[in-house]
């Protein structure tokens, strides 16, 4: 009989000690649940974000010389959340009519640099690989792999928007970044 009141301690503390595992290891889970989620969602999150095209007011179509290329630049504030970003954006525009206006990107198809307009030539050029481009983006001569890109535009009552976007450079594809 001294031997059963004997065992009957350890069998108590036996269960007590396998509650105190379990509880232990559902409050670990638990823990680690709670903080991998935002970790989890960091990664996952950007698969499922949808992102909205961008149009930044360039200037009034009314104001552009037709024919001629003009080189547009403004400060595009882009805000996420409570985080404010200012950047300085450059465009070339050529103005075809009142309707139609093509925009192009700041840089060089080559390598990315940023190429200028040459009045004397009537072309642009880019000053560090000598890629020549005419007025409608076409390749004349240098290394440059494909005519100038060419940027989303639309207008509204008279403005001219742009949607910002970079390209690759050095391919023959115009490939978003």
């Amino acid at each position: 009989m001294a031997e059963d009141n004997a065992a009957a301690p350890d069998r108590t503390e036996s269960t007590r000690r396998r509650f105190m595992l379990w509880a232990l290891g559902i409050l670990t889970s638990l823990c680690g649940v709670i903080v991998g989620m935002p970790l989890i969602g960091s990664f996952v999150g950007p698969a499922f974000r949808t992102t909205r095209p961008r149009w930044i007011k360039v200037a009034d179509v009314g104001a552009l010389p037709v024919g001629q290329p003009i080189s547009l630049r403004v400060v595009d504030e882009q805000v996420d959340a409570y985080i404010r970003e200012s950047a300085i954006r450059q465009f070339w525009a050529v103005k075809h009519s009142e309707a139609a206006v093509t925009v192009f990107s700041p840089t060089c198809t080559h390598l990315g640099c940023q190429y200028t307009w040459n009045p004397a030539s009537g072309h642009f050029e880019c000053p560090c690989h000598g890629s020549v481009y005419a007025p409608d983006g076409t390749v004349l001569g240098g290394p440059a792999p494909r005519r100038l890109d060419t940027l989303p535009t639309r207008i509204e009552n008279g403005g001219l928007s742009v949607e910002w976007m970079q390209f690759r450079s050095g391919t023959p594809e115009k490939i978003p970044l």
